[in-house]
């Protein structure tokens, strides 16, 4: 087993890292590791040849890989959330339920015509397993591209939500269609069944399960809180198998939504994803040698037409959808080509059917493994090319409204930040933000700075900020944000005026010193959460502690604690000031 776990790992670690320098996804790597493995290491025949006469037990590997996925079902559980969908919900959720039916439609047909001897149970069950993309690698590939908190990134990961919740469902009804059993009673008892799951999960295990980490948590050890979120994952998952006959993969998924939303979740993620991250590798390397190339050879024909669905078809389905409930184009581009892949949940749903009912042939997997290989690394190589050509279109004015001031009116998939002032702090947050695809328009008093950023393209205003109809043609109604970078600028007024055109936007202001920082956080309301005031005497205090103190060894948790703490003491100092300046003069000796 540990010669198994070591050539499986070893090289799974060495192509992942062959993979991210190519910048493609790690898990093409992964998946061309179980390749060689299976290749090099694993037999067809007992007493076989191997590479340098090792050999590897196939099946230790299969087994691990169960525990990745119910511990990557577990971490979708855990960050999943129903706000997110919410959020997103107008488009999502239409968008993601359509083109699923499509591309399971198109996969179907694509299937039932060329494979010959098919029947249309087996066509919709391929298709279905061909139109759910990749929860880790789209994740991935906004990250990379910085697009990932942009609303295009926000709606993409409702999709999914979407497509996951879709997945999960497949994942219980199967066994249900398939078991063998009458459908209407079977049908009955699931229904009785996951009620009675949910309820002793949801409800009478949350509290066992925060009393439990509460408990754990307070023993200050963190191979005992990492434990307790491994038996409450892998516990659940089981407990759903053997007593209510429901899949591992939802009872892992349903103890990962409970713990998601307890105080905990946090600390549960950082704990539970790595290890869950190093399951996963194996899920993969497992699927990987489980694959034939020359069964793709020989069916070329299907493998070609998986890809050009998924590749193809996807993103122009999903970008059509995405327009027709009347979302920019930036959106439907950024959205549709983040989902011309498939990944894991194929992988699972495809192991399934062909594995333990047999609806699908082996070829059918394998096609489906070597569709998600090639997709995912023309995935994530392409995408990096789609802001820079959105932002190609747009610069020459294609696809952006012109507002009545001569800029472009907000994008409503666009986060939009105010910049009052460009100087040095002014410049570097506006280089920061631009490169997270934050869309930024500067207001600036100084005539020839406003000439010179209006030369590189930049959205600038000349004006005073605060001036209402300078506000509003910056767009202030459709902004997050409004930043202050000079520290003699008016902050209070601007702030005012502001507030005045839209009430809950969020107010970031630049101060030379502390006591002036504070008066302005005393002015604001009570319980006002979104006006931040930095302080240069603060701020340049804190970063040479941080500094210091890594010098000399300290953790990050340390670090952190002792700048917590020096805010507390700056604030305290401020407190201390005012009243001393209110107090009435007493000159006795």
């Amino acid at each position: 087993m540990i010669t198994t776990l070591a050539i499986g790992l070893s090289l799974a670690l060495l192509l992942g890292i062959a993979a991210q320098k190519l910048k493609l996804s790690p898990l093409v790597g992964y998946l061309v590791a179980g390749m060689l493995v299976g290749a090099l290491f694993v037999t067809a025949q007992p007493g076989g040849s191997t590479l340098w006469g090792i050999a590897v037990d196939a099946s230790t590997v299969n087994d691990f890989s169960h525990i990745g996925v119910v511990l990557l079902l577990f971490g979708v559980g855990l960050q999943f959330h129903f706000k997110d969908l919410l959020a997103v919900q107008a488009v999502a959720l239409p968008g993601a339920i359509v083109c699923m039916v499509t591309r399971a439609l198109f996969g179907a047909v694509f299937y039932y015509w060329l494979v010959q001897d098919s029947g249309w149970l087996s066509a919709m069950l391929f298709g279905a397993c061909m139109c759910v993309s990749s929860t880790v690698v789209l994740t991935r590939v906004l990250a990379d591209n910085k697009v990932l908190s942009t609303p295009a990134g926000h709606t993409a990961l409702g999709w999914l939500v979407v497509e996951d919740i879709f997945t999960i469902v497949l994942l219980v009804l199967i066994p249900v269609f398939f078991g063998g059993e009458s459908l209407g009673p079977a049908l009955g008892w699931l229904v009785v069944k996951l009620t009675l799951l949910v309820f002793c999960v949801a409800f009478l295990g949350k509290r066992i399960i925060e009393k439990t980490l509460t408990y754990v948590a307070r023993s200050t050890s963190d191979e005992l809180f990492t434990l307790s979120v491994l038996v409450i994952a892998l516990g659940i998952a089981v407990l759903s198998s053997t007593a209510f006959h429901i899949s591992l993969e939802f009872g892992a998924f349903l103890s990962g939504m409970v713990v998601g939303q307890s105080k905990f979740a946090a600390r549960a993620a950082s704990d539970a994803l790595p290890m869950r991250d190093a399951f996963a590798v194996l899920f993969f390397v497992s699927v990987g040698m489980g694959f034939r190339g020359g069964e793709i050879i020989e069916h070329w024909q299907l493998a070609l037409s998986a890809i050009l669905l998924t590749f193809f078809a996807k993103p122009i389905v999903a970008y059509i959808m995405v327009r027709l409930l009347r979302k920019p184009s930036r959106m439907a581009l950024m959205v549709g080509t983040s989902l011309s892949q498939v990944g894991e949940f194929s992988f699972i749903l495809a192991s399934l059917i062909a594995g333990t009912y047999g609806l699908l042939p082996d070829y059918a997997v394998n096609v489906i493994t070597g569709t998600a290989i090639i997709t995912i690394t023309l995935n994530a190589a392409l995408y990096r090319f789609v802001p820079r050509l959105v932002k190609y279109f747009e610069d020459r004015g294609i696809g952006v409204k012109q507002s009545s001031g001569g800029l472009p009116a907000p994008a409503e998939d666009v986060n939009r930040v105010i910049m009052v002032g460009y100087g040095p702090c002014g410049k570097i947050l506006t280089d920061i933000l631009s490169s997270y695809h934050v869309e930024v328009v500067i207001i600036e008093m100084n005539i020839d700075t406003v000439t010179r950023l209006t030369r590189q393209g930049k959205l600038v205003l000349h004006g005073d900020a605060r001036q209402r109809t300078i506000l509003k043609l910056a767009g202030v109604e459709k902004a997050r944000a409004i930043m202050i970078t000079s520290f003699a600028a008016p902050t209070a007024e601007i702030t005012s005026a502001a507030r005045s055109i839209s009430p809950d936007i969020a107010v970031m202001a630049y101060t030379a010193y502390h006591q002036t920082a504070f008066a302005l956080r005393k002015e604001m309301p009570k319980g006002d959460e979104n006006s931040l005031f930095f302080s240069g005497e603060e701020e340049v205090a804190l970063a040479m502690t941080s500094t210091l103190l890594t010098y000399f060894g300290a953790t990050e948790e340390q670090i952190a604690r002792e700048t917590a703490h020096a805010r507390d003491s700056f604030t305290r100092t401020a407190i201390l000031r005012m009243k001393k300046r209110k107090a009435p003069q007493d000159n006795r000796i």
